[in-house]
């Protein structure tokens, strides 16, 4: 009875190896589809909108997702942004994190 507790041992040590070794096979191919999103200050972003039920009952399902465009005032660290509109005012007393924006690109149909 010893020698199998000794072999049931073995076996428990192989396999936390083996869920070990799966883990890190799934963190590497994890991070080959993952996108960092990278801004720096002066670029133009959207910013996600989070509240729920901010639909607007004339737009139904329709509404925008997005609003903006935010100048990005300032990094912080932890790919965290201080958000400005584009008339230079701040508009937002928390940083925000950059899962929650997207890159804003001018439409070529707007007069300047």
């Amino acid at each position: 009875m010893i020698d199998d507790l000794e072999d049931l041992s073995c076996h428990r040590l192989r396999a936390l190896e083996n869920i070990k070794a799966n883990k890190l096979r799934i963190v590497k191919y994890y991070n080959q589809k993952v996108k960092r999103k990278q801004f720096s200050e002066g670029d133009l972003v959207w910013k996600v909108k989070l509240t729920i039920g901010s639909r607007d009952s004339k737009f139904g399902k329709w509404s925008p997702n997005w609003e903006g465009p935010y100048r990005i005032k300032r990094c912080a660290p932890g790919n965290a942004y201080i958000l400005e509109t584009l008339g230079g005012e701040e508009e937002f007393d928390k940083v925000i994190n950059g899962k929650y924006l997207k890159k804003y690109y001018p439409s070529v149909w707007i007069n300047t």
